[in-house]
């Protein structure tokens, strides 16, 4: 079986007061992973329009293997871990093969 991209969803709260710890700790590792991960393709940070406390983190990877080899990485341990400590309550982590999409428009 041919490997499929992936996208993995995190859906975290932040409590305002929060905030700019939040996307320090996201700035500082994100080139980290995207110019030093295997199987990296994007990510994103979104903030949600309705509640200014919860926050979506997605990234795409060339396969599920790629993500979950780094996910298993001490090295992820680490370069996570100011990221979580922004948290106030679990995130919810979502994992999902993408089966189709629009071209880009140019």
């Amino acid at each position: 079986m041919m490997s499929q991209r992936a996208r993995v969803v995190f859906l975290v709260r932040v409590p305002e007061q929060r905030t700019g710890d939040f996307l320090r700790a996201y700035q500082a590792i994100r080139h980290l992973v995207a110019e030093g991960t295997p199987g990296h393709l994007v990510d994103q940070v979104c903030r949600s329009a309705a509640d200014p406390e919860q926050w979506l983190i997605t990234s795409e990877w060339s396969d599920l293997a790629a993500f979950e080899a780094w996910e298993r990485s001490p090295q992820h341990r680490d370069l996570v871990q100011p990221l979580r400590e922004c948290f106030s309550a679990e995130e919810l982590s979502l994992r999902f093969l993408i089966y189709a999409q629009t071209p880009a428009l140019t």
